[in-house]
């Protein structure tokens, strides 16, 4: 008497053939089953990936993954899939599978189509359906994927479902939210006084209550491009909350992910100091000192985050480098502006040149496809003309506007306002101004920092 079987059925589903006939995963499970019953095999199991597509690398398809392990330990003979494409569209994935499934003496078997993977006539079939089934999802996808891009760029959404926080869907576009419209421009209007995500939370947790958003609400608001009217290049998708420059702003703006323990006041230069050595954000702690006359004193310093890093740590006293600061800023920006002039007047090709580029390159191919030049003076001045409009589309080329905010930040008598401040706006202050500041190796002292300008 042979054997029987144990076989083991796997079912798949992906998310846009949820709801077409005969793909359910209740419909394929009760398939199977009843074919299973019919022919004397023992089920042994039930592995199911559901919303997940046969193109996604095998990584992401968790059943599937069970299921190998399993048959890695001989628990399994034979496994049942409805058909070809439920089991796999991907030839690479599918190679890896079969070499598991023969190593441990287990094959597959369609119900509804006939296939053989015993054969090497069997495995070329199979190979075959496989290349045409990815052929036809990366088809699939490319439509799917045209029709969408399409739909961003002239400002449509691709689903319901798109309406982020503060907006709603009218027309299949996204208009603002009347009803919560005034907490988010609040949320925006708090921000730029603080520059801290988490203090903008507790401020409309505070101010609004059981109306207010949720955390993940609010940290989407500082990370999620609608708010800016913007979607991938189309910058008019929507009405938006902020502006172009704002959003610019909020994404230079390093938050720190460390927080002052208490009701202690908070670190000044938390976030903006880089480690040389292993690129991590400084953090702030605070030092006791007892006194000769019993009484206690607290100094402030900073020191690399990454405590399990294995390098020498410069720790920095928060006085020490608010008085480097104050020192050099304006120097310093005026070097910088000084040379912003100079690149501006020996720069060849400007940003603003990629139109005349673009003419010229016209211009050679009119040329070329009159007869005029040879192909190989074509193919060597298009190239030149292309890199040049590469480097002019990609390369941001700072200019005086662009650090509009920093020179009004530091005109006047700044320093005297600066050390009116208490340490939140202070904090604030370096933060809106500041993109890093940067500590030498050899001499664990602040050798520099970088402006924060308004160039995207």
């Amino acid at each position: 008497m042979s054997k029987i079987p144990r076989c083991a059925i796997y079912i798949r589903v992906s998310t846009e053939e949820q709801h077409l006939n005969g793909l359910s995963l209740p419909a394929q499970k009760k398939a199977l089953t009843e074919f299973a019953e019919k022919n004397n095999y023992t089920i042994v199991g039930c592995y199911a990936d559901e919303g997940i597509s046969a193109r996604k690398p095998m990584k992401h398809r968790r059943g599937l993954l069970l299921l190998l392990e399993d048959v890695k330990r001989d628990k399994i003979d034979m496994i049942l899939v409805t058909k070809l494409d439920r089991w796999f569209r991907n030839i690479k994935d599918y190679n890896i599978t079969e070499e598991i499934l023969q190593t441990h003496n287990c094959h597959w078997k369609t119900i509804y189509e006939n296939y053989d993977s015993s054969t090497a006539n069997g495995q070329m079939v199979i190979n075959i359906m496989l290349s045409v089934n990815q052929a036809e999802c990366d088809r699939t996808s490319e439509r799917i994927k045209a029709v969408l891009d399409y739909k961003r760029s002239i400002g449509e959404v691709t689903s319901g479902r798109c309406a982020c926080y503060g907006y709603r869907v009218v027309n299949n576009r996204l208009v603002k939210d009347d009803a919560v419209k005034h907490i988010i421009e609040d949320a925006y209007n708090h921000y730029f006084t603080c520059y801290s995500i988490r203090s903008t939370f507790y401020y409309l947790k505070a101010k609004y209550g059981d109306d207010a958003p949720s955390h993940n609400k609010v940290d989407r608001l500082f990370k999620n491009e609608t708010y800016a009217g913007k979607d991938k290049d189309n910058l008019n998708y929507c009405e938006p909350y902020i502006t172009l420059d704002q959003w610019a702003k909020i994404r230079q703006v390093s938050v720190s992910k460390t927080y002052t323990v208490g009701n202690y006041e908070p670190y000044i230069f938390s976030s903006l100091i880089k480690c040389p050595w292993c690129g991590n954000n400084y953090t702030g702690y605070r030092k006791k000192q007892k006194l000769k006359n019993g009484g206690e004193s607290i100094y402030i310093k900073y020191r690399c985050g990454n405590k399990f890093g294995r390098h020498s740590c410069a720790h920095l006293s928060e006085h020490k480098i608010e008085e480097y600061m104050l020192t050099h800023v304006s120097d310093r920006l005026d070097q910088e502006l000084a040379n912003i002039e100079f690149n501006q007047h020996h720069r060849t090709y400007k940003v603003d040149d990629s139109d005349a580029l673009r003419t010229e390159m016209d211009r050679l191919n009119i040329l070329f496809q009159k007869g005029r030049i040879t192909e190989r003076y074509y193919d060597e001045q298009y190239e030149i003309l292309e890199k040049k409009l590469s480097e002019s589309e990609t390369i941001k080329v700072p200019s005086p506007e662009s650090y509009r905010d920093v020179i009004r930040a530091f005109s006047g008598n700044w320093q005297d306002l600066y050390l009116k401040l208490d340490k939140n706006h202070k904090q604030a202050f370096w933060k809106s101004t500041i993109k890093d500041i940067q500590i030498d190796k050899e001499t664990h002292k602040i050798c520099g920092f970088n402006f924060l300008s308004n160039l995207a």
